[in-house]
């Protein structure tokens, strides 16, 4: 069976005018691997975040306009990949995919350990709860290094993973990486 790695790419990645070429460096790293990308919400989480604080949304309709706009992100890496989008794992075709997370988070909804809705859920932890459904690992493409010593609920403490991440990892025994995509590790050679 081929393993699978759902790999959650962080929104503040997405200005990189490079990203389609660091995120097809670190696939080539994973050739024996079936890939699911799940997007970040970056600038467009941000704005609803925004909107629920002046409007006092509340967090589980913030929750599911963020979802939706996890859509739109979708939408934005599969066209820079080339790769379908898709609402589960058994959807996808070829090497990697792209999720739509909003679509996956409706269909997983009456499953159980079915994610919360608040803002202690962010895409890294419906990326969490993908690899947890499919069996697979979970890697989180960020913009900034995780020290090694850094256990889940110190990063989750430091605000760069959300709060439900941490035990989502050690509720399904989830084997968690990082992957700092910004290192010049993933740079075209010159």
């Amino acid at each position: 069976m081929t393993p699978i790695v759902v790999a959650k790419v962080g929104g503040s990645l997405f200005d990189l005018p490079d990203l389609r070429d660091r995120l097809m460096n670190w696939v080539a790293l994973l050739p024996d691997h079936r890939i699911l990308f799940v997007p970040g919400g970056g600038r467009i989480a941000d704005c609803i975040r925004q909107l629920d604080q002046r409007h006092g949304l509340g967090e589980a309709k913030a929750h599911w306009l963020a979802l939706r706009a996890l859509s739109v992100n979708a939408l934005f890496l599969s066209d820079l990949l080339g790769a379908p989008v898709v609402s589960s794992l058994d959807e996808r075709e070829g090497a990697f995919a792209v999720l739509d997370a909003h679509a996956f988070c409706l269909r997983d909804e009456d499953r159980k350990g079915a994610l919360g809705h608040s803002w202690r859920v962010t895409s890294d932890s419906v990326a969490a709860r993908v690899a947890a459904v499919v069996g697979g690992e979970v890697v989180l493409l960020k913009s900034v290094d995780r020290s090694a010593e850094m256990t889940w609920a110190d990063a989750a403490r430091a605000g760069i993973v959300d709060e439900t991440f941490p035990e989502l990892v050690s509720t399904f025994r989830i084997r968690a990486r990082w992957v700092n995509l910004r290192s010049s590790e993933f740079l075209l050679p010159q």
